[in-house]
């Protein structure tokens, strides 16, 4: 037995779990949905970043908006990690884990116009909808119903967000208000 091989079975006799599902599904589904969470974690520092730090005359609305959707963001973190547990895989470890596995990009930069703020961050809920629909390919072609569920409501959530954030950058009668 190798030692990659020997190193696996030693962890799923800890952390393996009871399913009905393929031990490749199941290895499948998790990693898919260890990447999403990635993701998940850093749009939610971004949001919240943009939230701490928005300013202008929209300030209030903004804030509150970010705040909003910051609380449903984080909220998907437990169930979604907990689901790649309840089928016997593992999730992610480590604040290095999601920098190297997100695709949502950090923004460091000191100051951000809140109208860029909001365009990206809907870029990065578009961004966050494609990967989840990716996952609920793959757990729907591994036969998990219960995963393919939870992404069915996660979709929905974040193409709300995603709306909200197009219809407050968009342009009222040709003029930005």
């Amino acid at each position: 037995m190798s030692t990659t091989t020997a190193k696996e079975a030693h962890i799923k006799e800890y952390l393996g779990t009871p399913t009905d599902l393929k031990a490749d599904k199941v290895k499948a589904v998790a990693c898919g949905l260890s990447e999403v969470l990635a993701d998940v974690f850093a749009l939610y520092i971004k949001t919240k970043n943009f939230h701490w730090h928005m300013s202008g005359r929209h300030f209030r609305d903004y804030h509150l908006l970010l705040d909003e959707q910051s609380q449903q963001i984080f909220a998907m973190t437990d169930p979604m990690a907990e689901r790649a547990r309840k089928i016997g895989g593992t999730t992610l470890h480590s604040v290095g884990e999601i920098a190297r596995k997100t695709k949502i990009s950090d923004n460091d930069a000191l100051y951000v116009t809140p109208e860029d703020m909001l365009a990206e961050l809907r870029e990065d809920n578009l961004t966050l909808t494609k990967r989840l629909r990716a996952v609920h390919a793959i757990a729907s072609d591994a036969g998990d119903v219960a995963t393919t569920s939870l992404i069915e409501n996660w979709i929905d959530e974040t193409e709300r967000r995603t709306w909200f954030l197009f219809e407050s950058t968009r342009p009222v009668f040709g003029h930005n208000a």
